[in-house]
């Protein structure tokens, strides 16, 4: 016999009857969630769809963050990493230096590079091209996660070039896989505040539609925490999940807390670790169709990120070896973590620790490597 929780919400429990039932969540149902006082109730509702998927398992890899150049031409408000090409702070680095910096963090453990940046005024699709394929050469079994849909759209726009060119150019070169970053929040009318100078939302997910077709898996993302209100998150969400349903291309959707500090609206308060598992849970409820769900431990805390893995969370990233972007909005997490403590992490939580790549293939350590990582 299955026995039924007390929720303190009502509202939660017809969501409970479609979560036993394997149904899909209606806009409704999403904007009930965010709405609820019952952070317990729609953990409890998210940890069974989570334990349905993955059972008690958490995910983490050993990967390494490269930002090759700040500069931007944007001057989103949300942003406290971009930078003008005059201010004496910009940074670029040469290919030599992307190639040296990688190889700083870089031992036979690990899996990923993760490489994101500013919208270049100057660099041509060459030098990023050349990038791709001098890390390839160099580090020939790390996986290349390169490149946010906001990227590629403006690489198509600035070198006059279609976007399935840009990308076919780039797989050629060793591009694996796309992060998940720049989509912000869909609406029309929050874009247009916190980041009229990126593409749309529909521009967005017509970017992630071509290079999921072209068989280019990536991620997903949301920012949450700054001007937009419940019904925008839930858009967003059902957004996401429409396209999901046509392309199946999303492997993983990660809720990105907006940190103020250093942007124009650091007038916003930080968001609460309330407002980050809720987060956690409801995008668990509402993607069904998306396989994980990730804790990012830069954004929410390692702490946050450990109890999540109790509210629909069933990744917590990686090791990052040094993450710029968030920390130039006042992060105040580690830009890294070893591999030890995100073990302690998430044993300590009740989950069985699995090191994963890119792809979700579980990875395997000789002892000599084990020494190197902790």
């Amino acid at each position: 016999m299955q026995l039924s929780p007390s929720f303190e919400d009502q509202r939660l429990e017809p969501i409970l009857e479609k979560v036993r039932a394997q149904q899909r969540l209606s806009p409704e149902d999403g904007l009930n969630l965010y709405r609820t006082n019952d952070l317990l109730g729609a953990g409890y509702l998210a940890n069974l769809v989570r334990e349905r998927l993955h059972g008690n398992v958490t995910y983490f890899n050993v990967n390494r963050h490269l930002n090759p150049t700040d500069v931007c031409v944007a001057a989103c408000k949300l942003c406290a990493f971009g930078k003008k090409s005059k201010d004496p702070k910009a940074y670029t680095m040469s290919l030599d230096e992307v190639w040296h910096r990688a190889g700083e963090g870089y031992s036979e453990a690990v899996t990923e590079f993760h490489i994101v940046g500013g919208l270049h005024p100057e660099l041509d699709i060459d030098w990023y091209a050349e990038m791709l394929r001098g890390l390839k050469q160099r580090f020939p079994k790390v996986h290349l996660k390169a490149f946010t849909m906001v990227e590629i759209a403006y690489f198509a726009k600035r070198f006059k070039t279609p976007i399935p060119e840009v990308l076919r150019r780039f797989r050629e070169a060793g591009l694996d896989s796309m992060p998940g970053g720049g989509a912000e929040i869909f609406t029309e009318r929050v874009r247009r505040i916190i980041c009229d100078h990126k593409i749309d939302g529909s521009e967005w997910l017509e970017v992630a539609r071509i290079a999921h077709k072209m068989g280019i898996k990536s991620n997903c993302t949301m920012l949450y925490g700054h001007i937009e209100n419940e019904e925008d998150r839930v858009d967003h969400l059902v957004r996401l999940r429409e396209l999901q349903d046509e392309t199946s291309g999303f492997v993983t959707y990660i809720p990105l807390a907006f940190h103020p500090d250093n942007t124009p609206l650091e007038h916003v308060a930080r968001t609460t670790g309330f407002m980050d598992l809720k987060n956690i849970a409801v995008a668990r409820l509402m993607l069904d169709n998306i396989p994980h769900i990730k804790a990012y431990w830069i954004m929410m805390t390692p702490k946050i990120a450990q109890i999540a893995q109790r509210f629909g969370a069933d990744d917590v990233d990686g090791t990052v070896v040094e993450e710029k972007i968030y920390h130039d909005a006042g992060a105040e997490t580690s830009q890294g973590l070893r591999r030890n403590e995100l073990l302690r992490l998430i044993r300590e939580a009740g989950r069985e620790p699995v090191e994963r790549d890119t792809e979700y293939n579980r990875v395997e350590r000789t002892e000599s490597a084990f020494a190197i990582l902790v």
